[in-house]
């Protein structure tokens, strides 16, 4: 009989994770939040510390009897869901559903940040509890999504286009890009000119020159007269090398990507959507099929500001 339950967020996690533990445990899949604001009403009490009122999402009913009864004959309960604020959210909600206020048995809380054999092997060795902290991050940051998004997005649906959603992060970007258009359109222009020069060297190659100084002042030339005037004095003139510098210039490799820069890097380079960098990373992340090496995960956790890589896969790269 298995001594405890897993609970993580994808199928695809699930078979991956239950392979390196063994039959002791049953891994079992959330299929994401289990718990969210209700879609009919505010749900947020605004009078009373922002206070939100969760609900079991509809359709997730069924998957939450069915881990209760997983849960009914284990020793414990580790939930495995993603190591960032939403993970931690639905960790809380799960240990809400499945365990209530009461009861004796234990529920740990595991984090990876990679899917490999070592990695959760050592996650399971040394669980931790529910962060509060970062379930209260989380629910911040829904609260915002409600209070924005609420009131907004019905009022762009009459006014632009049915379908538009507002929240936190659209909101205040579009507020930035109207300010700066507004700066755009508020620029007013100057003209200016440069002068070049292709100077024929007594060995080649030619070498080419801008005029930036005149009498160690910065020379700013704003109209053609005065770029003729300068060009009249400057004709016939012989020039000089005053000096010549050589320096050795170190470039590091680029560091790790995090969320934002495999974005950048995806689009740049192959043009993929956000949407399509971040299906295909979860799948990396998940695991892909080997051989006989099996379901393997093949890059660490794709939501993160952190280029830290742990020694292991240090040393790894290197041998």
């Amino acid at each position: 009989m298995a001594k405890a339950l897993v609970i993580v967020e994808s199928p695809a996690k699930a078979k991956t994770i239950n392979k390196y533990l063994g039959k002791q445990y049953i891994v079992k899949a959330s299929l994401g939040h289990i718990k969210d604001l209700p879609k009919k009403d505010l749900a947020v009490d605004v009078e009373n510390g922002f206070e939100p009122r969760y609900e079991v999402i509809e359709g997730k009913k069924k998957l939450i009897q069915e881990l209760k009864q997983s849960a009914k004959n284990v020793e414990a309960i580790y939930l495995a869901a993603d190591p960032d604020r939403e993970g931690e959210a639905i960790c809380f909600h799960l240990q809400e559903e499945l365990n209530g206020k009461h009861s004796d048995r234990h529920v740990y809380r595991v984090m990876f940040n990679e899917i490999t054999s070592k990695a959760i092997k050592l996650a399971f060795e040394k669980p931790t509890v529910v962060n509060v902290h970062l379930v209260e991050a989380q629910q911040a940051r829904r609260v915002l999504d409600r209070l924005v998004g609420y009131k907004i997005s019905p009022l762009l649906w009459d006014k632009v286009r049915r379908g538009l959603s507002a929240g936190r992060v659209q909101t205040v970007a579009l507020r930035l890009v109207v300010e700066r258009e507004r700066e755009i359109r508020a620029f007013q222009k100057r003209e200016y000119w440069t002068i070049d020069a292709d100077l024929a060297a007594k060995k080649p190659p030619v070498l080419s020159a801008r005029l930036i100084r005149r009498n160690d002042e910065t020379a700013e030339i704003p109209n053609q007269a005065a770029s003729d005037a300068l060009l009249a004095q400057l004709e016939g003139a012989d020039y000089v090398v005053k000096s010549v510098v050589t320096r050795e210039k170190r470039r590091n490799p680029v560091a790790p990507f995090i969320t934002s820069t495999l974005q950048q890097e995806s689009a740049r380079k192959l043009r993929f959507s956000v949407k399509r960098t971040m299906m295909l990373a979860q799948r990396l992340y998940e695991g892909v099929e080997l051989g006989k090496e099996g379901s393997v995960g093949l890059i660490t956790y794709m939501r993160t500001d952190s280029t830290r890589v742990s020694e292991d896969a240090l040393q790894e790269v290197r041998r």
